[in-house]
């Protein structure tokens, strides 16, 4: 059904933005991975080699390649459509 299945969110559990987000893809239906960045050396590092100056901007969403940093639900809604609800 779905063309990309890999969906990650990159953050920390105590910031409400990572929370907002983890709520916006559980309403969603949306399956995605959690990676707590600030507890998971593994994590954190994963995100840092997404961004040049490898600062741990989170929250990070990855749908398959496209990555998305903070983005509007406009944004995140159109993402969600373009790669993961069309075939």
């Amino acid at each position: 059904m779905s063309k990309i299945s890999t969906v990650k969110l990159y953050g920390a559990q105590d910031c409400h933005k990572t929370k907002y987000y983890q709520d916006f893809l559980n309403i969603k239906g949306i399956k995605h991975q959690f990676l707590e960045v600030r507890i998971n050396n593994e994590y954190a590092e994963e995100l840092r080699n997404l961004y040049e100056n490898r600062k741990l901007n989170f929250p990070t969403i990855t749908i398959g390649n496209k990555k998305l940093r903070n983005p509007t639900d406009k944004e995140l809604n159109k993402w969600i459509e373009k790669l993961i609800m069309s075939i």
